[in-house]
């Protein structure tokens, strides 16, 4: 993970996503919305606290996308594949020294 993630606590962003949830037919616009909630948290931007509503909206299927779970899960995965063509490209380099070493002729 980035350090972008953590840098916020998990709290903070259930707060900030609440707030919205609250305040959102005080404002004119989502973006007004935000970025006022940012502002009252101390958030660095709207924008980090419209993603975190938005990933809220996924998680809950309300709207289309890869829920938290689904992204950690994929991460996994990416991680094992990766790990398992590296031994795979070991197996192949071994494989190819000991057919070599077969193939010579005795001393």
């Amino acid at each position: 993970m980035s350090s972008a993630n953590n840098r916020y606590s998990p709290e903070l962003r259930a707060r900030a996503v609440r707030m919205f949830q609250e305040s959102r037919d005080n404002y004119s616009s989502d973006t007004a919305t935000v970025n006022r909630v940012a502002e009252l948290l101390g958030v660095g931007s709207g924008a980090a606290v419209l993603r975190w509503v938005r990933q809220t909206q996924v998680d809950a299927g309300q709207r289309p996308g890869v829920t938290s779970e689904e992204s950690v899960e994929l991460k996994r995965l990416k991680r094992e594949n990766a790990e398992l063509r590296r031994a795979n490209a070991i197996l192949k380099a071994a494989s190819a020294f000991f057919a070599a070493e077969l193939d010579r002729p005795g001393l």
